[in-house]
């Protein structure tokens, strides 16, 4: 995220749940990573460049996840091996849709 000129702050925490459920990523959508940025949650491997393109659409969600940690994703890339995975948005009342797929 940095090389894509995000800013990013890190916090290790002890119990990685309460913040998942405190800023609303649905238990079925959640890895290993939880970010806030401009409001929006991200979860787990997001590729920059959709993180990028919901700053600049807006749209009306919590956030965006990608559950677990595909081969492929980024910080998960393994020996050139690349699975396809989707992006999936999430919103306050656990609705969920596909925002992007790699």
């Amino acid at each position: 995220m940095r090389e894509a000129g995000f800013v990013v702050k890190t916090t290790d925490v002890s119990d990685v749940a309460s913040y998942k459920k405190k800023f609303g990523v649905p238990v079925g959508m959640r890895s290993c990573h939880t970010a806030v940025v401009d409001g929006y949650v991200v979860e787990g491997h997001v590729p920059a460049d959709v993180v990028k393109r919901m700053l600049e659409e807006k749209p009306d969600i919590v956030g965006i996840t990608v559950p677990g940690m595909p081969v492929g994703s980024p910080g998960m890339e393994m020996g050139g091996r690349t699975d396809s995975y989707e992006i999936i948005t999430f919103d306050a009342e656990g609705g969920t849709s596909v925002y992007a797929t790699r």
